[in-house]
């Protein structure tokens, strides 16, 4: 059985986390052995992320249970007010030691340097925040390739890439061919249409 738990706070970028959690999701429905995937929060209120969206946790950081992964979404709120906010810092600390897997998409990982489970790491932000966290030191910041592998650290840059992420980490629990089905299920085969080379 694999619980894989979510963080949510205050602006959240929506797909960090909402993207993982499908691909979390679908996976335990197609394994059918007890895996969840649960969102876990500071207080059991709903939670408004930066885009506007509203979702209600299904546990606050001292009452949800054990958890094989931690993952760590980015925004706003993950750069900026949740760095210093030391209840959910102090979770991520002591919930990482615990975790079989700790992750975070996007600036997610600037959240997890400041609690530390990132320091003296290798990890993937967003490309916009990439210098940024550099700039905070004692961490190793990987450019131009979608997640990153760092024992059993496992980051991402930001949105869309935390689905490759979650596929990666799930084929790693589970099975290649797992992920295939899980890939296959939520339709997951990237055709953007307009790239960023391409003539319009």
């Amino acid at each position: 059985m694999t619980t894989y738990g979510l963080l949510v706070f205050p602006d959240a970028e929506e797909l960090d986390f909402v993207g993982p959690w499908e691909v979390f999701n679908v996976s335990a429905r197609l394994r059918g052995q007890g895996d969840a995937a649960v969102l876990i929060a500071e207080h059991d209120a709903p939670v408004r992320c930066v885009g506007g969206l509203r979702v209600l946790p299904d546990h606050t950081l001292d009452d949800h249970p054990p958890l094989d992964v931690m993952l760590v979404p980015g925004g706003r709120g993950a750069r900026e007010d949740q760095t210093t906010n030391p209840a959910v810092t102090g979770w991520i600390a002591k919930t990482a030691e615990r975790a079989d897997w700790v992750t975070a998409v996007c600036t997610g990982s600037v959240l997890l340097h400041a609690a530390g489970p990132a320091r003296g790491r290798r990890v993937a932000t967003h490309h916009a925040s990439e210098d940024a966290l550099e700039r905070l030191g004692d961490v190793t910041v990987v450019r131009d390739v979608r997640y990153v592998v760092d024992g059993n650290l496992v980051t991402s840059q930001g949105v869309s890439a935390g689905i490759d992420m979650s596929l990666w980490l799930v084929g790693h629990l589970h099975g290649r061919d797992h992920a295939r089905a899980v890939r296959r299920h939520i339709q997951y085969d990237p055709a953007p249409p307009y790239l960023a080379d391409t003539p319009a």
